[in-house]
């Protein structure tokens, strides 16, 4: 029994150490090629280095990490297709998480992503980006959870924790935190209308880095060379 709680415990503090890292690279906070270094993590968190190294196998099995060649990790780069194809996925499933929230969120829930757009405007009219990014964030979550499926929850996060800097960087070069409130006002009145094929289509819309060439072309003049795996 004493064995089986010890277990317990220290699979919960490896998921908290993967939890927070998985945060920290979808913030930018540990950017693509940067080290991992398990000592400074283990110091960190007052733990041994084993529950660390399970988090970091995690982090690798979802591409997060990439191991170097003669020992320790550093946080995954991609090249700019991966970038691209992992985007158009990250689109693909955020569009079905819309589509099911649609027909599954309650009338409770829609009117408290209502109230939750609406506090998101004075964020986007003073392009308060600390601001606008919480709203944003509970915005997207509101209709993981409404999605029902936790499975696909945890789908998008990864996905989204792994091209996480490089949305950011995006957002800057594409467009602001005005034309994100205005896609989430067209989606949510799809929501509304309970128009599940029209919100997962403005969706993918909202999501994709660039609806044209200009854009798909400054958005990619914007990402720093450094971020990309050559």
């Amino acid at each position: 029994m004493v064995s089986q709680q010890r277990a317990k415990t220290h699979k919960n503090i490896s998921d908290h150490i993967r939890s927070d890292l998985a945060e920290q690279i979808s913030q930018g906070l540990l950017a693509p090629g940067d080290t991992v270094d398990e000592n400074e993590i283990a110091s960190r968190y007052g733990v041994s280095k084993t529950p660390v190294r399970e988090a970091l196998l995690q982090l690798k099995a979802q591409g997060l990490v990439s191991s170097l060649p003669r020992g320790g990790a550093t946080v995954a780069k991609m090249d700019l297709a991966q970038l691209l194809s992992l985007w158009e996925w990250l689109a693909e499933i955020e569009a079905i998480a819309v589509k099911l929230a649609c027909e599954r969120m309650s009338a409770k829930e829609l009117e408290q992503l209502e109230q939750l757009h609406d506090q998101s405007c004075a964020y986007a009219t003073e392009e308060d980006w600390d601001g606008w990014q919480a709203c944003n964030q509970g915005f997207h979550q509101s209709l993981y959870s409404a999605s029902r499926n936790a499975f696909l929850r945890q789908e998008v996060m990864r996905v989204r924790a792994r091209t996480g800097v490089y949305r950011r960087h995006a957002f800057g070069a594409l467009g602001a935190t005005q034309t994100s409130y205005t896609q989430h006002g067209e989606i949510l009145g799809f929501l509304k209308a309970r128009d599940g094929e029209a919100a997962a289509t403005a969706m993918r819309r909202h999501i994709l880095p660039a609806s044209d060439t200009t854009a798909l072309t400054n958005f990619i003049l914007n990402i720093p060379k450094d971020l990309l795996a050559r």
